[in-house]
């Protein structure tokens, strides 16, 4: 039995840590890794502290810290599903392990959209990327596609024009990023924009050989011959776990209120799979701090402080 059990190894939930190990409650942190989104930042710049640093560079940093403090950790398991259990909460992970503890913060983040288009799947691992930092250099020479057009695209983009032969930029609509980013494309000697495009196809044999695309307004069909396909669409909260014992959003987030709270007592969550507006690593650091300090208050109020 835990006081509490953290479920979340980015910002949020790292936060959230230190502020439980520092109120003396008998922690648990239980995450598929440490860093979540950020092991893909290529860099920060809006971090109080740093004006600029890489994104493992700073989750280095965190998880130097925690490391400080007496934290069971569970790196590498699956949290699939949390149940009410009375006073406490079970957790269970995708190999059977139940984990039990008073209170929780859920703090799981998000994962990359999928286009849900023929081949995807069956290249994921041989061709197609969900992130082009952590795998832009092993197509250094190659010609590349990127599909998007929003901040996560533009940053992909930018990083590949440096490694790649040529870079494809395919996007459903006009460009969304920030203005910087866009202005930073122009001039790319090695870089094809098509906007108004949808990716029908990924086709191959053993790794990705091409990218089929659309124009939506005419309706025209183009094969772009590419070796590495890197989708870069958006990200869905990690929420799944919860569904079934409070209720989310029609963006699948969960609803909390300015305490982190879920409306489910004991249950709090913080970070990009609530619906705190503003996605940004600051604010999740933030809200973690904010879940962990409740927690420990609702404890208090329960009477349950050094019970575990």
């Amino acid at each position: 039995m835990y006081d509490v059990m953290i479920v979340g190894g980015g910002p949020a939930g790292l936060s959230a840590a230190v502020y439980t190990a520092r109120k003396r409650l008998k922690t648990l942190l239980v995450s598929i890794d440490i860093g979540g989104q950020i092991n893909t930042t290529r860099s920060i710049e809006n971090y109080l502290g740093y004006q600029f640093i890489e994104g493992p560079e700073l989750i280095d940093k965190f998880n130097a810290q925690i490391n400080k403090y007496p934290i069971e950790q569970k790196i590498g398991p699956r949290v699939t599903r949390l149940e009410k259990s009375g006073d406490g909460f079970w957790a269970i992970t995708e190999e059977g392990v139940k984990y039990l503890s008073k209170a929780v913060v859920f703090a799981a983040g998000k994962k990359p959209k999928k286009l849900d288009v023929p081949g995807e799947a069956e290249f994921t691992g041989r061709g197609v990327s969900y992130c082009a930092i952590c795998d832009g250099p092993i197509f250094a020479g190659q010609r590349v596609a990127v599909v998007g057009g929003g901040n996560s695209a533009l940053e992909a983009v930018l990083d590949l024009v440096n490694i790649a032969e040529h870079v494809n930029l395919v996007s459903q609509t006009a460009l969304t990023g920030d203005p910087v980013l866009i202005a930073q494309l122009k001039g790319g000697q090695n870089l094809d924009i098509y906007l108004e495009h949808r990716v029908e196809e990924i086709d191959g044999q053993d790794f990705v050989a091409g990218v089929v695309i659309k124009d939506v307004k005419s309706g025209k069909v183009k094969k772009l011959d590419v070796t590495g396909v890197f989708i870069e669409i958006g990200m869905v909260p990690n929420s799944e776990p919860v569904k079934d014992i409070v209720e989310l959003n029609e963006l699948a987030e969960i609803p909390v209120d300015r305490s982190c709270e879920t409306g489910v007592p004991g249950l709090y969550a913080a970070g990009d799979v609530t619906d705190v507006p503003e996605k940004q690593i600051v604010v999740a650091a933030g809200e973690g701090a904010k879940a962990a300090l409740e927690a420990h208050r609702y404890l208090q109020r329960l009477g349950a402080l050094g019970t575990a």
